[in-house]
């Protein structure tokens, strides 16, 4: 019965971990502000969300399409392709930027408003999404699905507001929302406050602070040996 049940659980994790979404943001973030993000959806649903006019258009057109919109809006983009998942076209894009808050507004981002910022001794990572009214695209015929926004946070987060999952693998936070409700227009709201060191550099700290213990050690070691050593010569003169 135990292992059955056991089973049964991490099938259950299993399946909310690999949940396929209609429309995503996923950004990687640096305590300086800058990182990655990739956007991934439906061509239909970047029409209602971004504005991206892609009616009529191949996979090229679409293509070309998303990487003039993200360099209009200043960033670098790497990579965009056209792939299909159970008979539905999506969009992806990889693309890099200097300062997450220099995003909202943009013509890539009409849809987010975000932020990284330092607040006493922390940073703190606020904003929310939401479907603008000024893209003039009527609401696609769209039934069921999911639409979600996940950061790849730099440094030990201390708090969230309602991520769904929790912190996730020590720094990952995500939000999701019925797509039904984000295309009717209802904001999604996300937060975290996390350390402004990086994991990165707190560990390479960490690492060299023990590196120089032990060289301290094999010292003092080495000197009591020496200073042994003289005091039993001295006594044998």
């Amino acid at each position: 019965m135990w292992p059955r049940l056991a089973a049964a659980v991490l099938l259950a994790a299993g399946l909310r971990g690999c949940v396929a979404y209609e429309y995503e943001h996923e950004f990687w973030l640096k305590v300086d502000g800058s990182g990655s993000v990739y956007v991934t959806g439906r061509p239909e649903l970047w029409r209602a969300f971004k504005g991206l006019a892609v009616e009529g258009l191949d996979k090229d057109g679409m293509r070309a399409a998303a990487r003039a919109l993200f360099e209009r809006s200043g960033l670098r983009v790497r990579r965009v392709t056209v792939t299909r998942r159970q008979g539905q076209s999506y969009l992806f894009v990889s693309a890099d930027f200097d300062d997450v808050n220099a995003l909202a507004g943009t013509p890539a981002f009409p849809d987010l408003d975000i932020g990284l910022r330092p607040a006493a001794e922390r940073l703190r990572l606020g904003g929310r999404w939401a479907r603008p009214s000024q893209t003039g695209a009527a609401a696609p015929a769209v039934t069921g699905g999911v639409m979600a926004i996940r950061f790849h946070l730099p440094s030990k987060v201390y708090s969230h507001d309602n991520a769904d999952m929790g912190v996730e693998r020590g720094n990952i936070v995500s939000w999701r929302q019925d797509l039904g409700q984000a295309l009717a227009g209802r904001p999604l709201a996300f937060g975290a406050d996390l350390d402004p060191r990086s994991i990165l550099w707190s560990t390479v700290g960490l690492f060299g602070a023990a590196i120089a213990l032990g060289l301290g050690i094999i010292a003092t070691a080495l000197v009591l040996v020496f200073w042994r050593g003289r005091k039993e010569a001295r006594r044998a003169a």
